[in-house]
């Protein structure tokens, strides 16, 4: 019976899996609602312009998990790009990242050679062009789709709608909207409510969103003022009008489950249904009760620590480096899973490319984060394994501690120090929160991860290169000490090594070293530019990437000028105007642009560095121009040596870990 049941199942799962497959094709195919492309200039094949396209295709889809509204640009001249992406203001985060990855490849495929394009997706729009458009209204092209179902009383309709309409516009294009957004609901009849909505993009002026908009309305009463659904897409707004709650009710993604489930529900015979889902959770219920026993009895070991049951040549690679069970702290699978409450959401603090993490508290009462190697994770079993190689023979107080890790079938987990403060991140870029960093906390988490990363590259048994340091990877605990983490991207060198090269380049743009986004080099100099952007973030409150200036694109192009005029105190974030010692701050910021100069010849190692910070009295050399001063990248990416594409590769969560 046992055997029918398995079998049932595994048939039920096959035909959903036939089904999603299908349904995410015909998702990730069909053309978009919107798309233009310039069709009167081009590009060739493997020209600096299409390495420039992918780079920024790159950067717009890793900002997307972030942010969502977006721009920037990069190259030079005649190959300079500019690009934008837009995701309606209403959907999630995850929504927008999935959608502007749908569209940077659907925008390539439908303009292949384009110098300019703009696709629309159902919840995004994304745009890029060779001219500068950027902060410029266009309204030309504009493409108003609608229901062909009309109104009954399209009179009094007409009347509702306009009323709406100019209302949201009035808010949206209005000094104090800040994201340029508004959603209203309007009864209509007994039956009906209606549902609008706007939104411009954000780097227009307040006139130029009026303008944008009222064209669109103007749109509308030429086609289709009296439809039940309209939606009207610009190259610079949005507007959408329905008679019921698009943007409260489901997702298109949603609606394509439902519709997978109703197809399964009329195919399977629900008697039939009913008797194999009863069948397969007897079964489910069975073995899991079967895998407790068996893993309940490896905690006789001691402690919390067991043996892995399996993926033997992982452990194999850990003897091989040296490490054996009891130093590299095998942990079992079932204390972990007790220790999480079976991985539940309450315990859920957040999640990044690596997988989501989990609170835990162990049998003795110690707290953890338990980070959880998703199965789509792209970061890895190699990067997994190769950081508990390195920090598991890593002991300094601003290094997150790692109390043990799990490789059990499937499941690859790693057991940290609980940080309740979340990462530097969290604090730094929310204007809120960043107020509790006074200009002594700021000193000593600067300080902190100068230490750390000293250890790393001079005092530890090994040497090593982090590569992927920056605000995120920086934990604080109760006290707001800096603890740097997230060693899955690190490189361990020989004692003669000073230097290397790869082909595939990880890390974060911005706050990556020129010599390394550009040719793959890295040392420990390329640590000693991220120390730099990170020092330069702590003190200003401002983030390197996605700055925003008249002047300059990066937080380093701005800060360049401005200390060689003898202005750097403009810089100084207002929050510490009580706080700060303006000298204290011309000699950190002087540190700071010492660490990102180009030449990376010329950067201090990370032994000066402390000793500068250290010594108020020492004279400081002066510091060339910095690296990426003319542009900048941003995003988390992973790239051969001309070729960037997405790779989530460290966990930056909003939630204490």
């Amino acid at each position: 019976m046992g055997k029918m049941f398995s079998s049932f199942a595994k048939s039920i799962q096959l035909l959903l899996l036939c089904f999603s497959l299908a349904n995410f094709l015909d998702l990730a195919c069909a053309d978009p609602p919107y798309k233009g492309c310039s069709n009167n200039s081009s590009y060739s094949a493997n020209s600096p312009f299409q390495n420039n396209l992918e780079i920024l295709m790159s950067s717009l889809r890793s900002n997307a998990s972030v942010s969502k509204l977006y721009n920037t640009s990069t190259g030079n001249e005649l190959d300079r790009i500019y690009a934008q992406y837009m995701c309606l203001n209403y959907v999630t985060h995850d929504e927008c990242s999935t959608c502007i990855k749908v569209a940077s490849q659907t925008i390539t495929r439908l303009c292949p050679g384009d110098k300019e394009a703009v696709v629309w997706e159902e919840l995004c729009q994304l745009r890029y062009s060779s001219q500068n458009f950027l902060a410029h209204l266009d309204v030309s092209g504009n493409i108003p789709q609608h229901n062909k179902n009309d109104v009954k009383n399209p009179v009094q309709f007409r009347s509702v709608v306009n009323e709406a309409l100019d209302n949201l516009i009035k808010q949206a294009a209005s000094s104090a909207s800040a994201n340029m957004y508004a959603t209203t609901e309007v009864p209509f009849n007994d039956t009906y409510t209606l549902y609008a909505l706007v939104q411009c993009s954000t780097d227009l002026s307040p006139d130029d969103c009026n303008t944008c908009l009222r064209v669109s309305l103007a749109n509308i009463r030429n086609c289709c003022y009296a439809s039940r659904g309209v939606r009207v897409l610009s190259r610079s707004c949005y507007l959408r009008y329905e008679l019921y709650a698009f943007y409260e009710g489901e997702t298109t993604l949603q609606k394509k489950e439902t519709e997978i489930w109703m197809i399964i529900i009329l195919t399977v015979a629900g008697a039939l249904l009913v008797v194999v889902i009863l069948g397969f959770f007897l079964v489910k219920r069975n073995g899991i009760e079967k895998w407790k026993k068996e893993n309940t009895r490896q905690l006789d070991i001691g402690p919390g620590i067991g043996r892995p049951n399996r993926c033997d040549f992982q452990i194999q690679s850990f003897h091989r480096d040296g490490l054996n069970v009891q130093e590299s702290s095998f942990m079992a699978l079932a204390s972990i899973y007790e220790a999480t409450n079976n991985f539940s959401n309450s315990n859920f603090l957040g999640k990044g490319g690596f997988g989501p993490v989990y609170k835990g508290i162990l049998s003795d009462g110690k707290e953890v984060a338990v980070k959880r190697l998703s199965t789509w994770s792209e970061q890895g079993i190699n990067e997994f394994t190769n950081e508990v190689r390195l920090i598991i023979k890593l002991q300094h107080k601003n290094l997150v501690k790692l109390h043990g890790f799990c490789v059990d079938g499937e499941e690859k987990l790693l057991v940290y120090e609980f940080m309740p403060n979340s990462s530097l991140d969290v604090f730094l870029f929310d204007p809120k929160k960043r107020a509790q960093l006074n200009w002594q906390t700021r000193i000593g988490i600067i300080n902190g991860i100068a230490k750390g990363t000293l250890y790393l590259h001079e005092d530890s048994r090994l040497r090593i290169i982090h590569r992927d340091l920056k605000a995120s990877n920086v934990l604080l605990d109760k006290d707001m000490n800096p603890k740097i983490s997230d060693f899955g991207m690190a490189r361990m060198f020989a004692g003669s090594e000073v230097e290397a090269n790869t082909a595939r380049i990880v890390g974060t743009y911005g706050y990556m070293a020129p010599e390394y986004a550009m040719e793959g080099l890295y040392s420990i100099k390329s640590d000693v530019f991220s120390f730099g952007v990170l020092l330069l973030e702590i003190i200003t409150g401002k983030k390197n990437s996605g700055f925003k200036s008249k002047r300059a694109s990066s937080l380093l192009a701005y800060a360049w000028p401005l200390w060689n005029e003898g202005n750097e105190l403009l810089l100084i974030d207002s929050l510490l105007a009580d706080s700060c010692c303006l000298d204290e701050f011309s000699r950190y910021m002087h540190i700071g642009l010492l660490c990102v100069q180009e030449d990376f010849g010329g950067r201090p190692r990370m032994s000066s560095v402390v000793s500068m910070l250290k010594n108020e009295s020492s004279t400081l050399p002066k510091p060339k121009r910095p690296g990426f001063f003319a542009w900048t990248f941003t995003g988390h990416c992973e790239a051969s040596a001309s070729k960037c594409s997405v790779n989530g590769l460290t966990i930056s969560d909003i939630f204490p870990r």
